[in-house]
């Protein structure tokens, strides 16, 4: 039986208390107020020159006031009113006419402009108004986008690892069985992982709290043909896109996904005392079931949970995109507790061959991530289609380095240092390129979510590491809790002894 040893469990304890600090001084130094963006946007590099365009058109708006009250007053506008009210000769009128056509015509140009520079005063006016309240949106938004990414991001950690599981269950492969113990572990964060981000995804679909305005489409009026924040893409996609049916969908997707995760469990501890493969049978076919069910659910939740923060842009690969990125994800992570537990003596019968086969995946995963990724983003933007491009546009005008960081981190690194054989056996390398393959599809999550939710005001403060430090600790504390319950090698798997004398 495995054992947690106490230095490790202050250390996912002081994870998750560093993590909350920062949570909570990321929400409390969030801007409350337009005033307070207001100087923060006049503080910045462009403010400056915001502040002084305002002023300039202040002083237009008072000139061209001036000028039409001089206009309003002018004796030679009164004159021509004279003219044609006295009913004075047709000649004298022609010559008051002609006399006086000039300067009227010299006034009421002058008028025009002055009128035209108000008119660009006002509208400047109003677009920095907007801007101010879209960067305090944005602002606003950073914790719990934050919140958000870190949150998803270890719970699909876990939903790989599952994933992965049913895999092996279904493949009836001979090599596996004595990880499905590590396997289970790690999946025991899916069920308090979901009820976090289920929060979180009712906390956003019902503005309990006002900051939170993560999706365009949650938008109030957006729907409204006549309201100022009507859009008529998103209210053509509001039978899909709505609160209820969303939040319905979430429900179905974290259920299903759990109870998998719960009955798969129980069979193969049952199977443990069994004197028949009874229950290994019934693990087959549920696993063959859930992973239909999976891969349907898994597209469905990419959409909702991730595309829909850009809802003018769609890809048909986007699901897809984001399996291989969890997916590689668990089973780097399935990798790395293997090689720690079996650093602290247990796990016996793993052998360097188990942890040559785990490498591969996390080779071979990484290669199919960046085949996604290219396809993806190479046929959009050589279409360049306005509504398409838009969103690598952005990306890479505004998170340069995460975006083509995250290719470096979970393509060029991982092929480098593990396209080599022996070294899918070293668990020094091997730890170092999983670290690496992590925080890389971490900044992958982190690249979907922010750019629609903070814009160009993103940055690494207290929230970003705040939320990843909470969760890393949460994720250790129960996974090694979850190890220590049962025997980390099955007993009565039909392919047990295949396993343990597993070589390549």
């Amino acid at each position: 039986m495995y054992t947690f040893s106490k230095s490790l469990k202050n250390t996912a304890l002081v994870l998750m208390i560093l993590g909350l600090a920062g949570i909570v001084y990321g929400f409390l130094s969030t801007p409350n107020s337009i005033e307070e963006v207001e100087k923060i946007v006049a503080a910045s590099h462009h403010g400056g020159h915001k502040v002084e365009a305002t002023a300039h058109n202040t002083h237009e708006a008072q000139a061209k006031h001036e000028v039409e009250k001089e206009i309003a007053e002018t004796p030679v506008i009164e004159k021509v009113v004279e003219a044609k009210t006295d009913s004075i000769s047709k000649s004298e009128t022609d010559s008051t006419k002609v006399a006086v056509a000039p300067v009227v015509e010299e006034k009421i140009e002058s008028s025009h402009n002055e009128k035209t520079s108000e008119e660009t005063a006002v509208d400047s006016e109003k677009e920095h108004k907007e801007h101010v309240e879209h960067v305090f949106h944005q602002l606003q938004n950073k914790p719990w986008a934050a919140l958000y990414v870190a949150c998803i991001f270890f719970m699909l950690v876990s939903l790989g690892a599952l994933a992965f599981y049913a895999i092996q269950q279904v493949a009836q492969a001979g090599w596996s069985p004595v990880l499905f113990r590590v396997m289970q572990g790690i999946t025991a964060y899916l069920p308090i992982g979901s009820i976090l981000f289920l929060l979180i995804l009712i906390v956003t679909g019902t503005h309990v709290f006002h900051s939170n305005n993560l999706f365009v489409w949650m938008k109030e009026g957006v729907t409204e043909v006549g309201n100022a924040n009507y859009d008529k893409l998103i209210a053509g996609k509001s039978g899909y896109l709505n609160v209820t049916f969303w939040l319905i969908r979430a429900i179905i997707f974290l259920a299903g996904w759990n109870l998998y995760r719960y009955l798969s469990r129980k069979n193969c501890l049952a199977q443990d005392e069994s004197n028949d493969n009874t229950f290994y049978k019934k693990n087959f076919k549920m696993s063959a079931a859930f992973l239909v069910f999976f891969i349907v659910t898994e597209s469905i939740m990419s959409w909702d949970w991730l595309m829909s923060f850009d809802p003018h842009w769609f890809s048909t690969l986007f699901g897809w995109y984001v399996f291989a990125s969890f997916f590689v994800s668990g089973i780097t992570t399935i990798s790395m507790v293997t090689l720690y537990l079996k650093s602290k003596g247990y796990l016996e019968n793993v052998n360097s061959s188990h942890i040559h086969d785990l490498s591969k995946f996390m080779f071979g995963i990484s290669v199919f991530w960046t085949y996604l990724w290219f396809s993806q983003f190479m046929l959009i933007w050589y279409a360049n289609i306005p509504e398409e491009v838009t969103y690598f546009k952005f990306r890479i005008e505004y998170y340069n380095l995460p975006f083509f960081g995250a290719v470096v981190m979970n393509f060029i690194f991982p092929i480098l240092v593990l396209i080599n054989t022996d070294f899918k056996r070293i668990a020094p390398i091997i730890v170092g390129a999983g670290v690496v393959i992590l925080c890389g599809h971490y900044i992958d999550f982190f690249n979907m979510v922010m750019p629609a939710t903070v814009g160009d005001q993103w940055f690494i403060g207290a929230s970003e590491i705040g939320s990843v430090l909470f969760f890393l600790g949460l994720f250790i504390f129960v996974v090694f809790t979850a190890l220590t319950k049962v025997p980390l090698t099955p007993k009565r798997n039909p392919f047990i002894e295949e396993s343990k004398h597993f070589h390549y």
